[in-house]
């Protein structure tokens, strides 16, 4: 059994430490958490984006959404934005070195969705044939 699930589910840490587990949870999940920013960090891995290239990539995102995700993104200082200072002028956004941060939790999460994903659809098969 892993660090994590012992302290969940044996005999557990001390109260305090399963609180400070709770609170970095809790601290990761207020600046990476929600539906969108991680794919948002993900459409950015290979390059800097146009807010109109972004919005096309990430299929169901709306513009206030998106916009608002980025504003917040950047202050946590996952994405830097740029202005040029051509006519019109473009705005860029690129990831952060900090965001680099996040490499092995995104390979995490999509390892985990992909086999996630394969159980689920394993169960409904497994299910269909006993009914």
């Amino acid at each position: 059994m892993s660090d994590i699930s012992e302290n969940i589910v044996g005999s557990g840490p001390p109260r305090r430490e399963c609180m400070n587990h709770l609170d970095a949870v809790s601290d990761a999940l207020y600046a990476i958490g929600g539906k969108w920013k991680l794919r948002i960090i993900v459409s950015m891995t290979d390059g800097s984006k146009r807010f109109n290239e972004m919005q096309r990539i990430i299929t169901g995102i709306s513009a206030r959404v998106l916009s608002n995700e980025l504003k917040d993104m950047e202050l946590n200082g996952f994405v830097k934005r740029t202005v040029t200072s051509e006519h019109p002028a473009v705005v860029v956004y690129e990831l952060t070195p900090y965001s680099a941060t996040l490499t092995q939790v995104i390979q995490s999460l999509a390892e985990w969705g992909a086999s996630h994903k394969e159980k689920i659809m394993r169960d409904a098969a497994e299910a269909a044939t006993l009914h």
